[in-house]
């Protein structure tokens, strides 16, 4: 039987002990930030970049790992003894992730390396990587883990909500004139990941009814919701509490966004993903 090794990039926002314990390698995305570079680090760690988001005009730019530093990770893995790689990624159309790794498994032409689009991000990315790796303990094939994963995209949801529209407007999605008056006029969007691309849904009128909204959403046979949040855990602490009691079967997770995503949403964005 061959050993797999299984890389996964930083928004599947996975725990570091949870990294650790699996042997899971995470290559991070790049942002920069008042003009300092940083790399994403792991969930949990993320408190003081949204505190201080909210309290600055400032907005920071993002980047996807080079070619070079999944080499890198690829290189490790087979040094480690690994016979194959698997990278469960994020969406290719939201960044050029994707792209880096496929350069890098092409300077490595005589080697097994599996990538796998997901069109996902967050807690949706996070569940595939998971189910990843329990294949590879259940002695899965790499070519077995890359059907069960290309079709179990295809039922997953994302939908996610901003308390403002004005993080939206400085990451360029939203038109500055739209933001100020949706604002003030408490006008509460509705994104939705779908095919791979963040789009507007609809827009509602208070944060409370959006959320309402999403909740609507989820298909009575859930198996596993995340609740993805970003310094409003108390926020998301009480939704997971009405969800519990709704989806009493579902396994419910309160997963904190990193700046790569939650950035375009601000400090008190809500979104759910389930599949």
């Amino acid at each position: 039987m061959k050993k797999i090794k299984i890389i996964t990039d930083s928004t599947s926002y996975i725990s570091k002990d949870y990294a650790q314990k699996e042997n899971l390698t995470v290559v991070p995305l790049n942002y920069i930030f008042d003009n300092i570079s940083y790399k994403e680090g792991y969930k949990g760690d993320f408190d003081d970049f949204f505190k201080k988001l909210g309290s600055t005009k400032l907005f920071p730019t993002t980047s996807q790992p080079s070619a070079g530093e999944f080499l890198i990770a690829f290189e490790e893995a087979f040094q480690e003894g690994y016979d194959e790689i698997v990278a469960i990624l994020l969406s290719s159309k939201l960044s050029g992730t994707y792209n880096s790794a496929l350069l890098a498994k092409n300077m490595l032409e005589d080697k097994s390396i599996t990538i796998i689009d997901t069109l996902t991000s967050a807690s949706n990315l996070r569940f595939l990587v998971e189910d990843g790796i329990e294949m590879v303990k259940d002695g899965k094939t790499s070519n077995e883990i890359k059907t069960f994963i290309n079709k179990k995209k295809t039922n997953m949801e994302v939908y996610l909500t901003a308390d403002t529209l004005e993080y939206l407007s400085r990451g360029g999605r939203l038109s500055s004139v739209k933001s100020t008056l949706g604002n003030l006029l408490n006008v509460k969007p509705i994104l939705q990941l779908k095919d791979g691309e963040l789009g507007l849904l609809e827009k509602t009128r208070g944060k409370k009814k959006a959320i309402g909204e999403i909740v609507k959403k989820i298909p009575a046979d859930v198996r596993k919701i995340g609740i993805c949040y970003a310094i409003n855990i108390e926020e998301a602490k009480d939704l997971k509490k009405k969800l519990e009691k709704n989806f009493p079967n579902a396994l419910i997770s309160l997963d904190g966004l990193g700046p790569v995503i939650g950035s375009h949403l601000g400090p008190e964005a809500l979104g759910l993903c389930f599949y």
